[in-house]
């Protein structure tokens, strides 16, 4: 008997790069193959990313980055911005709003992506700026062929960009047609900018200064003066169907910048799996771990009923917690060393039996936790904007779909990479796609909407809060086995914002199975 696949088994001792575009992962390898390490690979495939796959990320969005340096204790660089200073509970409500709208400028966040790559080039990497730049604007510039689920989010979207959001469709919807699939498209402008932050450091020494001073221009500049007055000077029509103008201004980005932190992790078996903090959801999946520890998965195949069932019941579990307990550790106590501690996951594992629960049933901690938010009708009920899609990981098209139910799903970004010398990078950018807000004349890109993650009620560990990270889904991993860095990887759960119903999502069922049952 033979065991085919479509996903071979791929070894080599020079460099590894998997990306979601195979433009993104040939410009990754180039630059391997050019003598940069993996950290010089991450931010060219990153900066590439922005240009091949607009609808998933873009300049203006952010980025979580786990790393390991040569065999070294895996690091995070946080790249998510902050909710402007303006940003409070008090000025949605008082603009009759019960949610922060999915799209447009009053759901913008300090665009955080930027800043997370220039540290990790500054502080890792070895080649200089105009080296991992050039091939994102070349491909900016010489154009890139579409795929058709860019196509579709376009489409999605044309009504709103042809009415209201003219600065996207002069981009988008070139001479206010819509491209075909397979087009050559190029988004000159976003090359420019990136052209033009180079040619304003390339005069200095060396390339540390470089990089320092194209940060500065992103927060200080010309980036951040074209961002401050497109917000002040601009109302445009968002998911509530009303014009509102944006509260980002320069200082909000002035006064942020990426860091470094320590990840959190969870030893399963021979493995150590590596997370970051609670401003993500990443340690769900350390919980789902410490609540699995208690099963012997071993005997069963991990396609059988009995399998999925067990999987399924702990992320339920994880992800109530997360619901109750999860946000900006600069913000709120979040009992994690708690949450993910044997003892507690004991009793979390003793709610799993036969039948599947149709509850959200977060643990009780004392003197922790807020009421999981229950959404009620004409309160926090789903947009019926006709200008939303949703989140790229829940769109649905109706006909350009490659599915033949009409339907499908959308993605986000992420990416691999190992080099020569054992330097690990996984990465997940995502937000600023060309549907979250107009773009910015002068700048070729938009902002994130992740805003939109943050909820109006301060009961919950993620209400909205100026300076305040939003409680972001985007989840890149890291795996030792036995005691050595052993695996990078992409594993995530996305849940609907719009109901309690948990779907898990691995890039590499393989690489889930192997986990789980300890091989």
């Amino acid at each position: 008997m033979f065991n085919f696949t479509t996903r071979p088994e791929i070894t080599g001792n020079f460099g590894v790069v998997t990306s979601t575009h195979w433009i993104a992962s040939a410009v990754g390898m180039s630059i391997l193959e050019k003598g940069g390490n993996a950290f010089d690979a991450a931010v060219a495939t990153g900066f590439t990313l922005q240009v091949v796959e607009p609808h998933l990320n873009g300049p203006g969005g952010e980025v979580p980055i786990i790393f390991s340096k040569n065999n070294q204790p895996p690091k995070v660089i946080c790249g998510q911005g902050v909710a402007p200073q303006k940003a409070t509970i008090d000025y949605y409500k008082n603009l009759g709003l019960n949610v922060v709208p999915g799209s447009g400028l009053l759901a913008a966040v300090v665009p955080g992506a930027f800043d997370a790559w220039m540290l990790l080039l500054l502080n890792y990497g070895s080649m200089k700026l105009n080296e991992v730049l050039e091939p994102a604007i070349s491909i900016s510039q010489k154009g890139y062929p579409l795929v058709p689920n860019i196509i579709n989010t376009i489409k999605s979207v044309k009504d709103l960009f042809l009415e209201d959001w003219k600065s996207s469709a002069e981009i988008y919807l070139p001479n206010g047609k819509l491209p075909n699939i397979g087009d050559f498209f190029s988004n000159r402008k976003m090359g420019e900018t990136y052209q033009k932050i180079i040619n304003a450091s390339s005069f200095l020494s060396n390339r540390e200064k470089q990089i320092e001073k194209a940060r500065e221009i992103w927060k200080s500049g010309f980036v951040a003066e074209s961002i401050h007055n497109f917000c002040k000077n601009n109302h445009f029509i968002d998911t509530s169907d009303r014009k509102h103008k944006g509260l980002l201004d320069g200082n909000d980005l002035a006064n942020w910048q990426a860091y470094e932190e320590k990840p959190r992790s969870f030893k399963y078996k021979n493995y150590e799996v590596f997370k970051t903090d609670v401003w993500g959801q990443g340690p769900s999946f350390l919980q789902q771990l410490a609540i699995l520890d208690n099963f012997d998965l071993s005997k069963f195949n991990e396609d059988t009923s009995e399998f999925v069932h067990i999987v399924t019941e702990a992320t339920k579990l994880a992800f109530a917690d997360r619901e109750a307990f999860y946000g900006d550790p600069n913000f709120v106590n979040v009992p994690i060393d708690h949450l993910l501690s044997r003892e507690y996951n004991v009793e979390r594992a003793k709610l799993i039996n036969q039948k599947a629960s149709l509850e959200v049933r977060p643990g009780h901690i004392e003197g922790f936790g807020g009421p999981v938010i229950v959404r009620k009708k004409g309160e926090t009920e789903e947009s019926n904007s006709k200008y939303d899609i949703g989140e790229p990981t829940v769109a649905k098209f109706d006909d350009l779909s490659t599915n033949s139910d009409g339907q499908t799903s959308g993605d986000t970004t992420h990416f691999d990479i190992i080099d020569q010398w054992g330097n690990m990078v996984a990465a997940t950018p995502s937000g600023g796609w060309l549907q979250s807000s107009p773009i910015i004349p002068e700048l070729g890109f938009c902002l994130s909407n992740r805003a939109q993650m943050f909820w109006l009620d301060d009961r919950s560990p993620a209400s909205l809060a100026p300076k305040k990270r939003p409680r972001t889904t985007l989840s890149p991993s890291f795996a030792f086995k036995n005691d050595k860095p052993y695996m990078v990887f992409w594993n995530t759960w996305w849940r609907s914002t719009r109901s309690m119903v948990f779907t898990f999502f691995s890039t590499s069922r393989s690489l889930w199975f192997k986990f789980t049952r300890g091989y």
